[in-house]
Parts: C-alpha cells; sequence; structure tokens
C-alpha cells in the first residue's frame, strides 16, 4: 500500500461525514455520564470499557459504514478485521478516548474519528460533548476548534515549555532539559491531550509507547494542520492502517522545539 495521500483530493464531504457522526456518538455517550454506566475489563484487566463506549462505537459504524460502504474500519472497540488492510480508505476511531476519566466522571474524555487514506489521516475530528469543543482539520485548509482557527504555540528562546508527560518522564530527562520544563498535569485523554498542542494552551508532549492508531490519528492530523507535528524519535511521521496499531515513544509540538524534544526522549529509552 503506498503512503502518499492522492493529490488534490478534496475530503471536505468525510469531514462533514465524520463530524456528524462523532457529534452523535458524543451525545450518545453523555447520556451516560455520571449515571454509573455498567463497566468491564479487557487485555487481561488492563483496559476498562463501559456501555457507553460500546453505544458510541455503534453508532459510529452504522453511521459511517453506511454511508462509506467501500472503506475499511479500525477502532479500539470492534474486533480487528485485518481486510482494513486491502483498503485505500479506512476510518480509524475511539469511541471515547479517556474511558477511565468518563467512568471517574471527569469531563476530560473525547470521541475520535479519522478518515487515514494510504495509510495517513485525511479528516480528523475530536468531540469533547461534557466540555462543548469540537476540533476538527482536513487535509489542506486550517485546525479549528468550535469553528475557529487554532495554531501551536511557538515559545520564545529561554522560554519555561510547558510540557503534558508522566511524571516519571519528566524525571528522567536531563537537568538541563528538565529545568526549563513546567509539567502540565495528568491529562486523561491522549487525543485531548494532542489537541492542547493544537490550540496552544501546552507547548507540546511527550507519548510513551504502546500508544494505538485510534488514540492518535485524528489528533495528528489537527496538530499539522495548527502548525506542528507528531512525529517518531527519528523525527518521522506516522503512518496508520498497518498491521500492527502500536507505535513508539512519540514527540508533539511546534516545530521549532521538536529537535529538543526528541533528544530528550532519546536520553529515556532505547528506540
Amino acid at each position: 500500500m503506498s503512503e502518499t495521500t492522492p493529490v488534490g483530493v478534496d475530503w471536505s464531504a468525510d469531514l462533514e461525514l465524520i463530524r456528524a457522526a462523532a457529534v452523535v456518538a458524543g451525545e450518545t455517550a453523555l447520556g451516560y455520564f455520571r449515571k454509573g454506566p455498567d463497566v468491564r475489563w479487557k487485555n487481561e484487566g488492563r483496559s476498562p470499557v463501559s456501555e457507553a463506549d460500546l453505544a458510541a462505537n455503534d453508532v459510529l459504524k452504522t453511521r459511517l459504514l453506511a454511508a462509506r460502504p467501500d472503506y475499511g474500519w479500525l477502532s479500539e472497540e470492534t474486533d480487528d478485521d485485518s481486510s482494513r488492510l486491502t483498503r485505500e480508505t479506512v476510518f480509524v476511531v475511539d469511541p471515547i478516548d479517556g474511558t477511565r476519566a468518563f467512568i471517574a466522571g471527569k469531563e476530560l474524555w473525547c470521541v475520535s474519528v479519522a478518515v487515514v487514506c494510504r495509510g495517513m489521516p485525511v479528516a480528523g475530528v475530536l468531540y469533547a460533548p461534557a466540555l462543548d469543543e469540537l476540533y476538527e482539520a482536513v487535509a489542506s485548509g486550517d485546525a479549528l476548534k468550535n469553528g475557529k482557527a487554532i495554531s501551536v504555540r511557538e515559545a520564545a528562546p529561554g522560554e519555561t515549555l510547558h510540557l503534558a508527560a508522566a511524571e516519571d518522564t519528566i524525571a528522567k530527562l536531563a537537568p538541563v532539559y528538565r529545568n526549563a520544563v513546567e509539567r502540565v498535569p495528568h491529562v486523561p485523554s491522549l487525543a485531548y491531550r494532542l489537541a492542547m498542542v493544537a490550540d496552544g494552551r501546552i507547548d507540546g508532549t511527550l507519548v510513551k509507547k504502546n500508544s494505538h492508531d485510534w488514540d492518535l490519528a485524528a489528533a495528528d492530523l489537527i496538530v499539522a494542520r495548527a502548525g506542528g507535528a507528531l512525529v517518531d524519535l527519528d523525527d518521522k511521521p506516522l503512518f496508520y492502517n498497518r498491521s500492527t496499531v502500536v507505535h513508539g515513544v512519540l514527540c508533539a509540538g511546534a516545530r521549532p522545539i521538536l529537535p529538543g524534544l526528541i533528544a530528550a526522549c532519546r536520553s529515556l529509552e532505547p528506540h
């Protein structure tokens, strides 16, 4: 499969489709929020899934595949179907990114929906219904938050960087870098954390290994169209809809700070 997005394709109709579906899925999930939804555990008891996740997933799958039956499907809450690897274009979704926060009654969760073509996201939506926030982007044009253009923050040289990362990750950074960083308190949704990079609330984030396509694809495009980037430790963009959907250590932020972030991450663990 080629990893080059078709030139000149207008993905705005797909953006409209996934936006509408994400809003309905988000409102569906919101109907369970702070109402004690049933919860079970998957992945040998490591990951919770609530009835809200499954209901939102059903909304997305029904609406999206009815509109684009030739597209593949990859969701955190659906058994993987290897036929997606034969499809040029795929929906990549997380019905609720931040399920633990959702179950705990915290507002930092979102519906993540992306259209991926030839391995690259070309339309993406993040909808955080409890916060009344909707982020979106298409392969050309601005990233938007509630209809208004957003952009990453470019810190001045020597300015303190506000980074979202685990405490143990920040603690392991070289002192010369750690002393120039202020850690952002834990953000339970990775997709929403990347949205915070896109709208300039934070400067960047370090992502531990083992994130998945559905955590990243929509937010990746939104960060990119906001003027930033999500990259691996070789400063390469991510590709999606591969046989493995798991990623290594990643960094996101405005382009000028990425070399420093990558160097800091390389000092933490081999890749």
